[in-house]
């Protein structure tokens, strides 16, 4: 918001803002904080960098709390993959977006505002309303507002993982059995651009294994990747596509 405000101005973009998030300050001025970015501070501890640097770590309790107690099989190193991902700078971003927190940062006269914010903004005033709401209502407000972006991220990052593992899987299987390398091949694709499904198969030395249907490319490609797993182990096909 690059423009004089008035008082009026300013409770009607946090009241907005609450309404978006879904949590109303006690201490409003904790908002107003953590939507303030350095071009319109009176002073750089006026604006929301210190915030940001809690918020930070505030998110990163969360998801390992989070990690912690959904995958009670997983090690430190795999725990850790999957919390870099989380709270990584772009998934930051992104949860800012998902919900154009931008929309109501405090800008400086010498931005515009209206054009894309940058990434980083986006990602910094996630973080810094993280803290404020931390600083508001406590863990359990916090962990309430982080939850609705981390659970479908969480399993987003997790699932990627698991099916870069049955490729991850299979090649080694294919070099150690053949010495050779899975190739992907794209068969065919279906629907609406909305709704598009992809077939693929997965060939070693010009052999194919059954075909798969998916989603996606990399979905697909990890199911074609379990068909031929299954096949070369005697087993039944999990994902038969005729």
């Amino acid at each position: 918001m690059a423009s004089v405000l008035t008082a009026n101005d300013e409770q009607h973009i946090l009241d907005e803002c609450q309404e978006v998030i879904e949590y109303r300050f006690k201490a409003p001025e904790l908002l107003r904080a953590a939507l303030t970015h350095t071009s319109s501070a009176n002073t750089r501890g006026a604006s929301n960098e210190r915030l940001e640097f809690l918020g930070d770590s505030v998110l990163g309790l969360v998801v390992c709390e989070q990690l912690f107690c959904r995958f009670p099989d997983y090690q430190e190193g795999e725990m850790t993959k999957i919390k870099s991902a989380v709270v990584s700078r772009t998934a930051c971003a992104q949860f800012s977006s998902q919900i154009g927190l931008g929309d109501f940062l405090f800008l400086g006269r010498n931005l515009k505002w209206g054009a894309e914010l940058p990434s980083n903004m986006q990602a910094d005033v996630f973080e810094s309303l993280v803290a404020g709401i931390y600083l508001d209502g406590g863990i359990e407000a916090a962990k309430t507002f982080l939850l609705r972006f981390i659970t479908p991220e969480i399993d987003r990052v997790v699932r990627d993982a698991a099916n870069n593992n049955y490729k991850s899987l299979l090649q080694q299987v294919a070099q150690r059995e053949w010495g050779g390398t899975p190739r992907y091949l794209l068969l065919d694709e279906q629907g609406p651009d909305h709704a598009r499904v992809f077939k693929v198969t997965v060939e070693i030395e010009s052999y194919r294994y059954p075909a798969a249907w998916g989603p996606n490319k990399k979905i697909a490609e990890s199911k074609a990747a379990q068909n031929a797993l299954a096949e070369i182990q005697g087993e039944p096909i999990p994902f038969p596509c005729d």
